[in-house]
């Protein structure tokens, strides 16, 4: 199913990815405010990274950072949601962290468009990852969502997988915002809320049983889209 298309303008891609993601490396290493929230996002210290964001623009540009970093610095991602929520509130740390993810993702969508796929067939088997493939691109929309809502898969490697198996652009696009969005919202609820928080909110009931309920259709979903990947 896969080619890997030659040319000029393929290795040029390449080296633009490898270029970005080197830079990225360099600038966390280099800027100890960078390092550092890194580090804490890494390590899962949620209370320090809403510190190291701060609530102000450079704290807003830093959401973006620590999430194009997860392309290669694989730490929850629920994390920077609730970080950002509890420093920026709801109504500006979701868009805000939501646009962070997608941004993330298309660069992840690039690396796995590019030059992931031996990578992906080290971790997964070659055989196992052409099913994957084909129950992909079978599924259509509805199994790249399926996917997206499922939390314990790390947010880039659906880009990998994506970008490797070569699906369209805009599908991986507009699918990563409507399966990302509701644990996003969630988590970044959850956030705002942590100064005052109560277990009798009934968004956080609400919410955690609609999260529940996506899960569960997922497992619903996916057997389904497999058996009729299988059956052509």
């Amino acid at each position: 199913m896969h080619r890997g298309p030659p040319g000029g303008g393929t290795w040029t891609g390449v080296a633009i990815t490898v270029a970005g993601i080197l830079l990225g490396i360099g600038v966390a290493l280099a800027v100890p405010s960078l390092r550092g929230a890194m580090s804490d996002a890494i390590h899962g210290d949620t209370a320090a990274v809403r510190d190291d964001l701060n609530g102000n623009a450079a704290g807003a540009l830093l959401v973006i950072w620590l999430a194009v970093v997860h392309v290669i610095v694989w730490y929850p991602a629920e994390i920077l949601d609730a970080a950002a929520g509890y420093v920026f509130g709801f109504g500006i740390g979701f868009p805000l962290v939501l646009s962070a993810w997608v941004l993330s993702g298309l660069i992840s969508y690039a690396v796995g468009r590019h030059f992931a796929r031996p990578l992906l067939y080290r971790i997964a088997g070659e055989k196992r990852f052409v099913r994957i493939e084909k129950l992909i691109h079978r599924g259509g929309p509805l199994a790249l969502i399926a996917f997206r809502l499922i939390p314990i898969m790390p947010f880039s490697l659906m880009g990998y997988v994506c970008g490797a198996t070569r699906i369209p652009l805009w599908r991986f696009t507009w699918t990563t915002i409507v399966g990302y969005a509701p644990i996003t919202a969630y988590f970044t609820y959850v956030g705002s809320q942590l100064e005052g928080f109560s277990v009798e909110d009934p968004i956080l009931w609400i919410g955690g049983g609609a999260l529940l309920l996506c899960i569960a259709g997922v497992r619903f979903l996916l057997p389904r889209t497999a058996t009729n990947s299988t059956g052509d």
